[in-house]
């Protein structure tokens, strides 16, 4: 019996010795395998003696190259001597304004037409018309497509190529006229084609007050656009005119205009036709926008007003206007003697132009892909 009781006294200790070694190696942490793990995976992608093969490198970026930029139109139907300048100096604007699909199209022509007086009888004075005569070319412009515009509309499209009809004419009438001058002669045009005029008039102090108004109510009614024409009826600017004068003559309309138009005159329509650097540079410090000459010497377009760099002496009585560098303020007009015989000129010149443009257009855009996007930003699409 005691000798039994030693057995089960031994196997107690027996069990009791396992059971700690079980639990000694219950609680001891796993062998760690990554790393060998690990080092087999790379030995098995990359066996000893090779080496990865390289990551290839991006392609190096080829920079475009902008094309040269063609000149400007060029038309033998001007006098040598007339010769087209630009004014625009931001190429990249001049082009989004240009191939714009919502502007006008490349080739948009505008005829601007100078008028005195217009007669029943014989022309008494140089740029007077006879009322015939003026009917003759209205009829001839209309049946060549073209369509009278107003300042405003000229101003939008020679500084950002604003929508026009391609043959425009702007008609401008000179000196201050009563009411009935205007609904004789061009109130018919305006109510059966919507066609305005404009009219330079001049603010002399003695003019009546009856005159005044009568202007202002065609003014109000939307089709006879006045703008200023200096003070004094004769006077003439140039480089010579003191500062007292040619502050009398460009802010006087505009107090005028103010108070009789309620509108502020954007063009002058520069009295006599004489015009000088000094009288430029006055109007545009007091806010003009637009100056009209009385050279004739063609058509104009979006960035494009041709002008003489030397006087010509077979045309003596046309100042040169490129030393001025100002286009917008020494528009040419065409006096009335010449509107009948010039309107074919004006609208083959228009014709070659939009071809020109068509020709070059390529060019063009690649040009303002390359340079200009980035910082204009792409041509709107139609």
């Amino acid at each position: 019996m005691r000798d039994r009781n030693g057995i089960l006294l031994h196997f107690q200790k027996i069990m009791t010795s396992g059971m700690v070694v079980f639990l000694l190696i219950a609680c001891s942490p796993a062998p760690a395998v990554t790393d060998t793990v690990t080092e087999r995976s790379t030995t098995l992608a990359a066996p000893a003696g090779t080496s990865l093969p390289p990551t290839p490198e991006p392609a190096p970026t080829i920079a475009r190259i902008p094309p040269a930029l063609p000149g400007m139109y060029q038309s033998t139907l001007l006098h040598p001597l007339d010769v087209p300048r630009t004014y625009i100096q931001d190429t990249c604007q001049y082009l989004r304004n240009k191939w714009n699909p919502f502007s006008a199209q490349p080739g948009t022509v505008v005829m601007i037409i100078m008028l005195q007086s217009i007669y029943k009888g014989p022309v008494e004075e140089t740029g007077g018309i006879f009322v015939g005569d003026l009917n003759i070319f209205m009829d001839e412009l209309k049946r060549q497509s073209f369509v009278a515009i107003n300042t405003k509309q000229l101003l939008a499209f020679m500084e950002r190529n604003v929508y026009i009809p391609q043959r425009s004419v702007l008609i401008i009438q000179d000196s201050r006229r009563q009411a009935d001058n205007f609904n004789k002669h061009f109130r018919g045009f305006w109510e059966n084609w919507g066609w305005p005029v404009v009219n330079g008039f001049p603010s002399q102090p003695d003019t009546p007050e009856s005159l005044w108004l009568e202007n202002a109510q065609l003014e109000n009614e939307g089709w006879v656009d006045h703008q200023a024409q200096g003070v004094m009826i004769g006077g003439s600017m140039n480089d010579d005119t003191s500062k007292a004068i040619l502050t009398r003559e460009l802010q006087g309309p505009k107090d005028a205009f103010a108070q009789y138009f309620h509108k502020n005159p954007i063009a002058i329509i520069w009295p006599g036709g004489g015009f000088g650097l000094r009288p430029v540079q006055a109007a545009r410090e007091l806010g003009y926008q637009l100056g009209f000459t009385t050279n004739s010497r063609g058509p104009v377009m979006y960035n494009w007003v041709p002008q003489a760099d030397a006087l010509d002496p077979e045309r003596p009585a046309y100042a040169p206007e490129a030393a001025i560098g100002d286009p917008l303020m020494t528009l040419p007009r065409y006096w009335p003697s010449q509107v009948l015989q010039s309107i074919d000129k004006v609208r083959i010149m228009g014709n070659e132009a939009a071809e020109w443009a068509q020709a070059n257009k390529e060019i063009e855009l690649e040009y303002y892909d390359i340079v200009c996007v980035p910082t204009h930003g792409p041509i709107p699409e139609p």
